[in-house]
């Protein structure tokens, strides 16, 4: 990937010749978070049987989330010189920092839609990074994933803004790693990020 970090990444291609992608941005890299994880492969599967292609990507080293959200904005810049529509997708800390990502990215790439699984409501206590706050800025359609029984994010600030910007807000009966619901949480985001794209 390019820029000034250490970033590798996987791209998940359709059969079909697409001018759509989604960026998956991975779980916290100190809690073993990576573009191989569970939800994000489900959801990338899921994205090239609908025609889509996924890009999934690896944080360069930690950074208290700044870098992070430095290599979610240059996986969509380099998404957008190569595809026409951009969307975004992050699970756990990755649906924060795609949600900070979003906010920011708003005036150089302006992304289809966004999906977010179980965000966290805020990145360090050092650096502020508000997940909470960013929404308010992201002019896409927004998704937020929660599971009912998640006690790992803080995910409730989140959806509680979600609502309040009437964004699209889904309920499962989950843990924080919807465990043998890999398949539900791919149809959900899969279907809303496709629909964005038409």
């Amino acid at each position: 990937m390019p820029g000034g970090r250490d970033v590798r990444a996987t791209l998940d291609a359709s059969d079909a010749s697409t001018e759509n992608v989604v960026v998956a941005c991975p779980p916290h890299p100190q809690h073993r978070g990576h573009r191989g994880d569970e939800r994000l492969v489900a959801v990338a599967d899921a994205l090239t049987e609908r025609e889509v292609d996924c890009l999934r990507f690896d944080y360069g080293d930690w950074d208290e989330g700044r870098g992070e959200r430095t290599d979610a904005l240059n996986a969509l810049d380099w998404a957008a010189e190569r595809y026409d529509s951009v969307a975004l997708f992050g699970f756990s800390f990755g649906g924060a920092i795609a949600l900070l990502a979003a906010a920011e990215a708003r005036d150089t790439v302006d992304p289809a839609a966004l999906s977010a699984l179980a965000p966290a409501a805020q990145i360090g206590e050092k650096h502020g990074l508000d997940a909470v706050g960013a929404l308010y800025e992201i002019r896409a359609p927004v998704q937020v994933v929660y599971g009912t029984r998640d006690t790992t994010a803080d995910w409730e600030p989140v959806v509680d803004r979600a609502r309040e910007l009437e964004c699209a807000v889904v309920e499962m009966e989950a843990d924080h790693f919807f465990v043998g619901q890999s398949a539900k949480v791919a149809e959900t985001v899969s279907g809303f990020l496709v629909s964005e794209f038409d």
